[in-house]
């Protein structure tokens, strides 16, 4: 089996940029606190990844929970999007929902104008809000008059391999919007996920940082403070050779 899907790692730094670089990614997406979900990267962030070669798609995500946002939040993340993309990212990656489950497209075309207004090429990825929509299926259905590049989704799954029939039909809505799987990807489910017709496959290739656990002192998170993560090569390597097989 061939394809042409292409192989996004999520990542926290340069050097896990460099890591899926070498172990064959075309893209990485950008984020701090992955252990939140993914959080918008810092100004330095971006910019030393770019330095790495590999194309940075940023996080715009100014907190965790929800995908309904207030004013501010969202005029915050207007902001960001513009500073990721000055900084050196190729695109961003954003998401709002209103409070009946729907996409929030005014917000979602302030969040496309923000990125197109400093780099007409700039790519623009809705993230996995759309799995938290009332119905993802008609939701991508609307990201092309948006101006949307492309979509990340489970098919409103735990995990994308759980979700493949969702893609499926996602994939059939989408029209010229790429949908991209992700969500507890390992490369085993590689095929499963090019079988959907997805045009790219996404995971973050994780292992825990060693010795990064302090066991006994709270640090004011959800959890010991251990969630610090490394991008491992040996997994985005199987994950491109099955993707290549």
């Amino acid at each position: 089996m061939s394809t042409t899907a292409a192989l996004e790692i999520a990542v926290t730094s340069p050097a896990g940029a460099i890591v899926a670089r070498d172990g064959g990614a075309d893209r990485v997406e950008l984020c701090v606190g992955l252990e939140l979900g993914g959080l918008t990267p810092s100004q330095a962030l971006v910019e030393a990844t770019h330095e790495t070669g590999i194309p940075a798609h940023a996080l715009v995500r100014g907190r965790p929970g929800g995908f309904v946002y207030d004013d501010d939040e969202i005029d915050l993340m207007v902001r960001e999007a513009r500073a990721v993309l000055r900084s050196g990212a190729a695109g961003v990656v954003v998401g709002a929902l209103r409070p009946d489950g729907s996409l929030d497209v005014d917000v979602l075309a302030r969040f496309v104008d923000a990125a197109r207004s400093v780099s007409a090429a700039a790519e623009v990825t809705l993230h996995r809000a759309i799995d938290h929509a009332a119905d993802p299926v008609a939701a991508v259905a609307t990201l092309e008059g948006l101006g949307f590049t492309r979509v990340l989704t489970s098919g409103a799954a735990p995990t994308a391999v759980a979700g493949a029939a969702t893609i499926t039909r996602m994939v059939a809505a989408a029209g010229a919007v790429q949908v991209m799987a992700g969500a507890g990807v390992t490369p085993a489910d590689v095929p499963a996920l090019v079988a959907t017709g997805a045009a790219a496959v996404h995971l973050s290739a994780k292992r825990p940082a060693p010795g990064s656990a302090h066991a006994g002192v709270p640090m004011g998170g959800a959890d010991d403070g251990s969630a610090h993560f490394l991008t491992d090569l040996d997994v985005v390597r199987a994950a491109r050779a099955a993707l290549d097989a």
